[in-house]
């Protein structure tokens, strides 16, 4: 295979790959693929498509009938980017090592183990992630590069090696997205290890940037969370507030930041500002850790205000509110150990995509929904989501094919009856049909037509008007009274004899043009012959082979029920493994929010008890 075909294959791959825009710019550059297989073009049409399922199906039946040709190889390679497609990343590895291992251009190979390394990332196998890594021996393309020397300063950080992740993240040039993203973690880094003011340069330099695009302003607001925990950590209040400060208030971090503002303030003894950012989070949801952790410090702050009284209150409010909390999410839970839950997210789905690239656009209905935006953040409930809704679309799809299969038996036992019908009138048309005795007639024709030739009897080949006419003009000539000696009777001899003249003339004149006309009538007929009895046999064949094939076609289709049906079991088990999967980290979450929710409420009871046992103190003081 030609390193231009394979290259514009492993661009295929690439776009099927990369992020949007990404795969838009790319697009533009892309050539045209010459496909000199139609089996290989079907499998292109569903894979441009991005129905990868079909393709594969496609593609792994081809190769099992050796359909591909030229395309063998691009088929393979096309194999292992649509099994990354569905996280099939040990498969694809395997493709992609015998493959890309000497006989590829290496600008495809370093690509296709980027993208590799990538998806190990995203799924946790860090260890394979960073061997992908350092696979790659060549440059990069400008984007690609950026991306992938973030990867390794990711897997240095998820690894805890801290100081060599700061060492690839340091020198970081430009002013890109990925270079603000570099600084982030490069920040985080020096946080986790202990050099809190380099840190704080760098986070705060980020936490002030002008953003020009969602990603920069999350990401600042991001820095900023960072910056202000730090501080707090550090035993730096006032530091921390201004960078809390600055995160946005209807962003995703702005709950957790008005709790850090409300713990600097605090911090001070600033009690009175305190309470401003955490009754603003009172109001917000009760699933968020920091609303929950906010309902707890309103009274503390309270109470350090000898505000007793509305302290208690607001100890017994928040007591009310973590069970009721826990009573939901006891519900919350049996509901979702019934495994119904999960059938939610593809019962009201079409099921038009799948694969690594599905996004779940919208929660289904119900009050289990509210508990499952924290667990949808997290990749691992993700990809377990992924994995059960490919499954669920596997189902479905083999519960077509057991349709078809039905249409298929229906098909085969009308085609068999039919033939069944037609078979005796075959067998009687052909035993009329007699082609030996038209074989031996033609072979007699052309005895006789060759004793014409040599014999030049041109009266033979005379029409049945010119034969007739032939005779009449005979006839007369054996007329008695044309024998009597009279001038009469020779004038009509003399006559008779210029007919039979001109007759003769035309019949010779014509001999030779109808003595080819037969020939090529009987050549023809001879061909004809030479073809039914070809037909002939292969009727023959086919009489003695149709009940094989439609043995072997019954054994076929009729033995696609039972192992569809197997295969639908192996789904219908892996089905409840992945649903029993997502249950156990569904109900792990929602456990630790009951845990966390029983030790708030334990603290509050505590804090409770404790004002109760200063008001009768002071009570037993006064009286």
């Amino acid at each position: 295979m030609s390193a231009g075909r394979l290259t514009v294959v492993a661009l295929s791959l690439w776009l099927a790959l990369a992020p949007p825009t990404a795969a838009a710019k790319a697009d533009k550059e892309a050539q045209p693929i010459v496909v000199e297989d139609p089996h290989y073009g079907e499998v292109l049409f569903y894979f441009y498509q991005e129905d990868y399922f079909p393709a594969i199906v496609r593609l792994l039946a081809a190769q099992s009938e050796s359909l591909l040709g030229k395309h063998a190889e691009q088929a393979e390679l096309l194999l292992g980017g649509m099994y990354l497609s569905y996280g099939h990343h040990l498969e694809a590895a395997r493709i992609f090592e015998r493959l890309l291992a000497d006989n590829t251009n290496p600008e495809v190979r370093d690509r296709t183990w980027f993208f590799l390394a990538k998806i190990w990332k995203q799924r946790g196998y860090l260890e394979q992630s960073q061997q992908a890594l350092d696979r790659i021996q060549g440059e990069l393309p400008d984007n690609l590069a950026r991306e992938a020397a973030m990867l390794r300063a990711q897997l240095r950080i998820d690894q805890g090696d801290y100081d060599g992740a700061i060492a690839l993240l340091e020198n970081w040039k430009g002013r890109t997205e990925w270079a603000s993203y570099a600084r982030f973690n490069l920040g985080v880094a020096l946080v986790r290890s202990g050099r809190v003011e380099e840190a704080a340069r760098i986070l705060d330099e980020l936490g002030d940037m002008n953003p020009f695009n969602d990603e920069l302003t999350a990401l600042r607001d991001k820095a900023n969370l960072a910056l202000g925990y730090a501080m707090l950590q550090d035993g730096r209040p006032q530091a921390a507030k201004p960078a809390l400060q600055r995160v946005r208030l209807e962003g995703p971090y702005s709950n957790k930041a008005l709790l850090g503002v409300g713990w600097a303030d605090a911090e001070n003894d600033f009690y009175e500002r305190a309470l401003v950012p955490w009754m603003e989070l009172r109001s917000r949801d009760l699933l968020d850790p920091a609303v929950q952790e906010s309902m707890l410090a309103i009274p503390y702050a309270l109470a350090q205000l000898d505000s007793i009284s509305q302290a208690a209150d607001h100890y017994l409010n928040a007591i009310e509110a973590f069970h009721e909390e826990s009573v939901r999410i006891d519900s919350t839970i049996d509901s979702l150990e019934s495994g119904a839950f999960f059938a939610k997210f593809v019962d009201d789905d079409p099921l038009d995509s799948t694969g690594w690239y599905w996004r779940l656009e919208s929660l289904p209905e119900g009050t289990e929904a509210r508990y499952l935006f924290h667990l949808l953040s997290t990749h691992r409930f993700q990809e377990g989501l992924k994995n059960y809704r490919d499954l669920s679309y596997m189902h479905r799809n083999l519960d077509t094919w057991q349709d078809s299969v039905d249409v298929f038996e229906s098909m085969l036992e009308t085609r068999e009856q039919a033939y069944e019908e037609r078979l005796p009138r075959v067998e009687e048309a052909l035993a009329r049909a007699d082609l030996d005795g038209m074989v031996d007639r033609k072979l007699e024709f052309d005895s006789v037509l060759n004793d014409i030739e040599a014999s030049h009897d041109w009266l033979a080949l005379a029409t049945p008007e010119e034969f007739e006419l032939w005779g009449e003009i005979t006839g007369l000539e054996a007329t008695p009274a044309l024998a009597a000696d009279i001038p009469e009777a020779a004038e009509v001899r003399d006559k008779i004899t210029l007919l039979k003249g001109v007759l003769q003339w035309d019949l010779e004149k014509a001999f030779n043009d109808r003595l080819w006309r037969l020939r090529r009538d009987l050549r023809d007929t001879g061909e004809a012959l030479v073809e039914a009895q070809r037909a002939r046999r292969q009727i023959d064949e086919s009489m003695r082979r149709q009940p094989v094939e439609f043995a072997a076609f019954s054994e076929r289709v009729y033995g696609l029920a039972p192992r569809i049906e197997a295969l639908k079991m192996r789904i219908e088990d892996d089905l409840e493994v992945q649903r029993a999967f997502l249950r156990a980290i569904a109900v792990g979450e929602l456990q630790a929010q009951k845990e966390r929710l029983t030790t708030y409420t334990i603290q509050a009871r505590f804090a409770l008890a404790t004002i109760y046992d200063m008001a009768t103190t002071v009570g037993e003081a006064a009286e």
